[in-house]
């Protein structure tokens, strides 16, 4: 190695490193965390005051492997790598106290070392505090991704934040974090609660004698004989093989508080037809330690299932134990094995798949994910794809399609760390723990809709689904007579309609398509043989139409108490206008729809198509009008 090469991640600071480590910035040279490292500015002695920020990831989960105060209000902070494989650099979860009130800083975490991220499409890291325990995702106007050329032009993120409260601690993490010991507290609580649908058992231990824990779903009726049509379905549910993708711990909580649902119809008619086999932390040596990727001593266990070893994978040799067991067995048929991840780099829910030469098996492979997708709003079928890929043939999903039988479909279930698309439009909605819970609920669904659809579950009425929920005792149902009441025939009796009068009305019909009122508009104009009114035809639009009714012209209209419109004379000038009597109308015309050549309705062609014919029907109209009234002269 060149003596004289630098470090990428060197940069220039304001405040120099010392050159031997101290107690203050990298206690263990960068090989663990940081645990409550007070960072002081450059000069400083004696006890540390008010807003000398504390940080600490000396705890399960934590990662943070050294801070830099390179600015009055600005920090470096660096990534702890894997244990033992500095390749993976990515999740951070870390506290802050010892701040002051309204205090202003900005972190940097500069040694990221997967540059296509979700960071670039708007995710947020989250922070809580002591008096605010509950999640919540930094604004996406005060975080940046971005390139640096004072770290070598390496990508960088940086958030500017504000301490608000002087006694909080402030914690922040990449995405939700789910520890092992959370796991072990809420399969405790889980045991005492439903006693009767749920088992817990172990597989085995990790190589820092963790527990592989094992949730069984088990209420099918075992058959007196067990031959091909009687064979006890199973699926295996697989999560957390990535320390650093805690949603999948989300996910597999949400799907086992759904089966565990006593009064649940669904979850009861799935425990009673098919055996769920659970293993909710497969890496609990990597969850511990805050690891991104990797096991403890620096495996990716989804690159290993092709080269197991007992000393360095014994959670993927125990898991893969019980699946040759079930699957060689006679009376079990294991239909599924769904491994659980989070997506670092992609938005939505989506699912991997592999491809088969056999048809048929490839098409029964493609019936589970097409089932899935329509019971998920976030589900992304641009993402989800399948293939052979012989690169990945480490992963579960590779590796059981040659280990395992040809009934077993075995698939990735992705969600994403940061939230996913509405259906057509650009609106990203971020993912919360519950949303994360709720994918796993889904995923319980789709398996009722998969065995319904194979005719392995009966098909119950949608009633039976349905939680029935009580009347009130206050309700009593109406005491019915038993004598039956003799139904009378109606009598018959004629039917008068009631007579309009057209005196003080105007004739006028709105419709474009009418053939005998629009576009043709007759107004009462002066004295004539009808009521002492003539009519005379008005092209525009008159006075009561919806136009001149938006406008508010109603100054000369006058309603009176009868509701019938009163029109006020005209002057003696207007009345003496030629225009010839016209009879009296008994009922005025119906307007109807008129032929229209359609191919002509683009935009505006409507009116194309109609303008022809409306000015030949007024011509028409006046010139049998004008021969009408000579007649009569004659």
């Amino acid at each position: 190695m060149n003596p004289d090469a630098c470090d990428p991640l060197a940069h220039t600071s304001m405040y120099q490193r010392a050159e031997e480590d101290s107690d203050d910035s990298d206690g263990e040279g960068g090989l663990g965390n940081v645990s409550r490292v007070i960072v002081r500015p450059p000069g400083h002695s004696g006890k540390a005051k008010r807003g000398h920020l504390c940080f600490d990831a000396a705890f399960e989960t934590g990662n943070l492997g050294r801070v830099d105060l390179v600015g009055e209000f600005e920090y470096d902070l660096f990534l702890r790598p894997d244990t033992c494989n500095p390749r993976y650099r990515f999740w951070f979860n870390f506290t802050v106290d010892n701040v002051k009130q309204d205090q202003r800083v900005i972190f940097n975490i500069v040694n990221i070392n997967k540059s296509r991220n979700l960071f670039k499409d708007g995710m947020t890291p989250l922070v809580k505090s002591t008096s605010r325990p509950k999640w919540q995702r930094l604004l996406r106007c005060e975080v940046f991704y971005y390139k640096s050329p004072v770290h070598q032009n390496h990508y960088v993120l940086s958030f500017a934040f504000g301490f608000d409260k002087e006694d909080e601690v402030y914690q922040f993490a990449l995405t939700f974090p789910y520890s092992y010991s959370k796991m072990q507290a809420y399969l405790n609580a889980l045991e005492l609660k439903f006693p009767e649908s749920y088992e817990r058992s172990s597989l085995g231990t990790s190589i820092q004698n963790r527990k592989l824990e094992l949730v069984t779903f088990d209420e099918v009726k075992k058959p007196d004989k067990v031959d091909q049509k009687n064979v006890i379905h199973m699926v295996v549910i697989l999560a957390r093989l990535h320390p650093g993708e805690s949603p999948a711990s989300y996910v597999v909580q949400g799907l086992i508080e759904f089966l565990a649902a006593a009064s649940q119809p669904i979850a009861k008619a799935l425990r009673e037809h098919v055996v769920f086999k659970i293993v909710p932390m497969l890496n609990p040596d990597g969850v511990f330690l805050g690891n991104n990727r990797c096991n403890v001593v620096g495996h990716d266990l989804n690159r290993s299932w092709n080269k197991l070893s007992q000393y360095t994978h014994p959670t993927l040799v125990a898991v893969m134990k019980m699946l040759k067991e079930y699957d060689n067995s006679s009376c079990y048929q294991v239909d599924f094995v769904i491994d659980i991840h989070a997506h670092s780099s992609l938005t939505g829910t989506f699912i991997y798949g592999s491809t088969y030469d056999n048809v048929y098996r490839y098409e029964r492979h493609l019936v589970f994910p097409k089932l899935f997708a329509t019971k998920c709003e976030d589900f992304c079928q641009e993402h989800m794809m399948f293939n052979a890929d012989d690169r990945k043939s480490g992963t579960a999903r590779r590796n059981f399609v040659e280990a395992l039988s040809d009934n077993v479909n075995t698939y990735t279930l992705e969600v994403s760390m940061c939230g996913y698309y509405l259906n057509g439009t650009n609106i990203l909605t971020q993912y919360t723990e519950d949303a994360y819970m709720r994918i796993g609920r889904n995923l319980a669904r789709t398996f009722l809709e998969y065995y319904r659809f194979t005719n392995i579950l009966p098909i119950p009425a949608v009633d039976d689904l349905r939680p029935r929920k009580g009347r009130p005792r206050t309700h009593r149902p109406r005491p019915r007579s038993k004598t039956r009441s003799e139904i009378r025939a109606r009598p018959k009796t004629t039917r008068a309609y009631a007579p309009i009068s057209y005196t003080d009305l105007s004739i006028c019909y709105d419709s474009a398509t009418s053939d005998e009122g629009s576009p043709v508009r007759y107004m009462y104009h002066g004295h004539g043989a009808y009521g002492g009114l003539r009519m005379r035809p008005h092209v525009h639009q008159d006075q009561f139409s919806l136009s001149n009714i938006q406008a508010a012209r109603f100054s000369n209209l006058d309603f009176t108490s009868d509701y019938r419109l009163k029109v006020p004379k005209m002057k003696a000038a207007q009345t003496e206008q030629k225009m010839p009597p016209i009879e009296m109308l008994t009922i005025p015309p119906k307007p109807h729809l008129t032929i229209i050549d359609f191919n002509q309705l683009t935009r505006g062609g409507l009116e194309e198509a109609t303008a022809g014919r409306t000015i030949e029907r007024e011509k028409e109209k006046i010139r049998r009008h004008t021969l009408k009234s000579s007649s009569r002269k004659a």
